[in-house]
């Protein structure tokens, strides 16, 4: 499994989409979520949501339906 970048997005977005992929059989995983959350600038930091390379263009129209 080779996780590529599906994009970065906020932190609370980001959560979002990794359960809405998920919902629809497209194992994904947000990165970066807690980075920098003890100097308090977690909401200025984007999260990196991953997927499985083989997965990203079943995902991106996933992202793209929601929009």
């Amino acid at each position: 499994m080779a996780l590529t970048e599906l994009g970065r997005f906020p932190r609370i977005e980001a959560q979002i989409i990794v359960g809405r992929l998920e919902s629809e059989g497209v194992p994904a995983v947000a990165f970066d979520g807690e980075a920098s959350i003890g100097d308090g600038s977690w909401l200025l930091i984007p999260v990196r949501v991953m997927v499985d390379a083989d997965d990203l263009d079943a995902a991106r129209a996933i992202v793209d339906s929601a929009a």
